[in-house]
């Protein structure tokens, strides 16, 4: 199973990984809330600090795999490999399977299908063809959620527990449904528009979830995200998970109360967090006028093809989930620490929102003329205004990953009350 008597009187919660998981942090940490598992967030100078020693397992959620490798730095991948390789547990979704894997710190002999040769833009509902396992217990219907993967391509040595099926029609591929493109070549005439591969029978068959050792320590990597909101599926092979990996499940103490609990009453939110809240929140509300986005489920979007929805997604579920958690703690938001964060982040959301509005009516218009993509447009202020927001890289960068980093360390700071 993965564990051994060297682990017998350490924690019996998950170690979590919070740095660069951004939305994908979050949403890991409620549904592991839900499925009443217990964990620690940790930061990448903990893991280098030697904190995974009193741990079994280490869980990383989704998110930009490079941006993760670069948070922990040499030192913290070393300690990871270490963990695993005398014994300790590691699984990820998304972007933490992908650091597990040989284009990361190398735990498996798994590389990741290039971009070219995989569907890169598939996000949604989709069966899946199991292998015996325990994580399947109590999976009747095997229906799960993936968001945006890559694609594993699994040398010997590694067990592959569940591959693709059909997707489900409520799914996408890009911004196209794919209930209304089953055609095979309504597929390939959207192929040659958006230069991507699009159809998600090129799935079928390829590996979702694999398992393999690393030393003495079991490695669980899945592109299926079982966090995913409302997941009656996912909520049960979490609490799987955790059984298999011999972790604290169904405990009081299995869950951190401050996501869950609080005063009745609604405390006053700091002004600069109220108007960061309406800023963002506008957004989303601009976007929702315009057809450019809606919401697939509580915490993400469907965007068109052309502009940066995960982004604008990530910055709504984040400032938010700040904003709930200062409301049901009274007073927290005037605490000095708290409300000098407040401010360094309303200095960096104001220019940032009124400059996103702009980039998004002028992206909304400009769909009217050419086919656009996040990195192609022939308007110049779109690009100078893409290139201040965000950069020209597909993961975070720009003010945005200034603005978002900010939010996150707040977050980071309520959820463990440090330095409060």
């Amino acid at each position: 199973m993965g564990t051994n008597s060297r682990f017998d009187e350490q924690d019996g919660r998950i170690a979590f990984l919070w740095d660069d998981s951004f939305l994908w942090g979050v949403m890991a940490y409620k549904a592991f809330q839900a499925a009443g598992l217990s964990f620690k967030l940790l930061r990448a100078g903990d893991i280098r600090n030697g904190a995974l020693a009193d741990y079994r397992v280490l869980f990383v959620p989704g998110g930009w795999a490079s941006n993760k490798a670069k948070a922990l730095g040499q030192e913290g991948i070393v300690a990871i490999r270490q963990f695993v390789y005398h014994g300790g547990n590691y699984f990820g979704f998304c972007g933490g399977a992908g650091l597990a894997t040989q284009d990361g710190i190398g735990l498996l002999p798994v590389t990741r299908r290039p971009t070219k040769e995989r569907v890169p833009s598939f996000s949604g509902r989709i069966h899946l063809t199991l292998q015996d396992h325990d994580l399947w217990k109590e999976i009747d219907e095997p229906i799960f959620h993936a968001w945006w993967p890559s694609q594993f391509v699994v040398d010997e040595g590694v067990r592959v527990i569940a591959t693709y099926g059909e997707a489900l029609p409520d799914a996408f591929s890009s911004d196209v449904n794919v209930g209304d493109g089953t055609s095979t070549d309504n597929w390939k005439d959207l192929e040659a528009v958006y230069l991507i591969n699009l159809d998600p029978k090129r799935l079928i068959g390829e590996p979702a979830i694999i398992e393999g050792t690393y030393g003495k320590g079991t490695v669980l990597l899945s592109l299926v995200h079982f966090d995913t909101p409302g997941d009656g599926n996912g909520a049960a092979v979490l609490g799987n998970i955790g059984r298999f990996f011999g972790c604290i499940v169904g405990s009081s103490d299995a869950i951190e109360p401050r996501l869950q609990c609080g005063s009745d009453s609604v405390s006053a939110l700091d002004n600069n967090m109220v108007d960061i809240r309406q800023a963002t929140d506008g957004l989303i509300g601009l976007g929702l006028r315009n057809f450019l986005w809606f919401w697939r489920n509580p915490m993400l979007l469907q965007w068109r093809r052309g502009v940066r929805g995960l982004e604008y997604c990530t910055l709504s579920v984040m400032v938010n989930e700040v904003a709930a958690l200062l409301e049901r703690r009274d007073g927290l938001s005037t605490l000095p620490n708290v409300a000098r964060r407040i401010q360094r982040i309303w200095t960096l959301a104001q220019p940032f929102t009124d400059k996103a509005r702009e980039l998004l009516l002028r992206e909304r218009f400009a769909m009217q003329n050419e086919p656009i993509t996040y990195k192609r447009c022939q308007d110049p202020k779109i690009i100078s205004l893409r290139d201040e927001l965000f950069s020209r890289t597909k993961s975070y960068g720009g003010v945005f990953k200034e603005l978002i980093e900010e939010i996150d360390q707040l977050l980071y700071q309520i959820l463990t009350e440090e330095r409060l």
